[in-house]
């Protein structure tokens, strides 16, 4: 991990240099004099923009601002998200320090370069375990939204054909199979027809 991404919250030269009168370091000279290289953005576009050749982003922002970028960030790529605390974003970030917020890490203008390298490294860490995390549970919201479908067509074809569940499944498997299709996509080609039918009757019904 070399490259870095800073997004500040120092927009115009005029404040930038103030911030470096108040005493106050930039991150991007901080991480540039611990041996990495770093590229700053000034707002989303920038960041978008310059997000490709980065292996981490560091948000000098206050904390309240931090999960607005970060799910933005996470549709362009997945990187780890740092929070850069100095005395601004931490005067600023006082009221949100109880919020969950979205960073795999917080780097400072008084780490050692040695500290700064192994909080990225677990950053990194925290970062992908995360993404798998997430992964892992899309996967099974899927699987328990097929299993829906599944269920409510076997229900349909217990009650039209007045079978087993056992029988329902070998049908709908079967039927998969002969059509090349997914056993999900399947069921819920059954389920979608069974209610069509259902409010066609009910209309008929009504007349």
């Amino acid at each position: 991990m070399r490259s870095l991404l800073v997004v500040h919250n120092h927009p115009t030269a005029a404040e930038r240099l103030e911030f470096v009168a108040s005493r106050q370091q930039l991150p991007e000279a901080v991480l540039r004099a611990a041996g990495y290289t770093v590229a700053t953005a000034r707002g989303q576009e920038q960041a978008r923009q310059r997000i490709a050749e980065a292996d981490a982003l560091i948000l000098d922002l206050p904390i309240p601002q931090i999960e607005t970028w970060s799910r933005s960030v996470l549709d362009w790529k997945v990187v780890p998200i740092l929070w850069w605390c100095s005395q601004a974003t931490a005067t600023l970030s006082v009221e949100a320090c109880e919020d969950g917020v979205m960073a795999d890490g917080v780097l400072g203008a008084s780490m050692l370069p040695t500290e700064i390298h192994w909080t990225l490294q677990f950053g990194a860490k925290q970062c992908f375990e995360r993404q798998q995390w997430h992964l892992e549970r899309r996967q099974l919201l899927a699987k328990i939204e097929e299993r829906k479908w599944i269920d409510m067509a076997k229900g349909i074809l217990c009650e039209v054909k007045n079978i087993t569940e056992t029988e329902a499944y070998d049908i709908l498997r079967k039927q998969a199979m002969n059509e090349r299709k997914r056993l999900v996509d399947v069921a819920a080609s059954i389920v979608n027809v069974y209610n069509l039918l259902q409010e066609q009757k009910q209309g008929r019904s009504k007349r």
